[in-house]
């Protein structure tokens, strides 16, 4: 997670919504990471979950990334989630919830749908401090 929070920072020094990924793989390498950037790539999609799985699927040359966990510094949106399932990651490992959007149990339960093919088991709440406040020092000083 830790890493992760070096991947949020990335996004906060581009004065985007600081939110980092990583995705290890069962030998606990890192083979994606990621950071939001829908503002600098005019991309709405280009959140760090859906950026580190793109560079996870170029790393393992598929389009599913198995056996591999998921750490993210914020709870997922449904559309991430979605992404999470397709690409049947094995573990989700996030830091802070988000209680207006989140879709790995805050608000929506996706990632254990009866109703999809695949679940992922989730872990929450590690450094969810950190996590949080900085997310919430970069509202703050965007309200400022």
């Amino acid at each position: 997670m830790q890493h992760a929070l070096t991947m949020a920072d990335k996004a906060l020094s581009e004065n985007e919504v600081p939110v980092g990924a990583i995705i290890v793989n069962s030998k606990n390498e890192i083979i994606g990471q990621g950071w939001n950037q829908p503002i600098s790539n005019k991309d709405p999609t280009s959140h760090a979950e859906i950026m580190a799985l793109r560079q996870a699927a170029r790393a393992v040359d598929n389009y599913r990334i198995l056996d591999a966990t998921l750490y993210v510094t914020f709870e997922p949106c449904v559309m991430c989630a979605g992404a999470i399932v397709h690409a049947r990651i094995k573990r989700l490992v996030y830091g802070a919830t988000d209680p207006k959007r989140g879709a790995a149990g805050s608000v929506f339960n996706i990632l254990n749908s009866e109703h999809l093919n695949h679940r992922v088991e989730v872990s929450s709440g590690i450094l969810a401090d950190k996590c949080g406040e900085q997310l919430k020092n970069f509202f703050q000083a965007r309200r400022d």
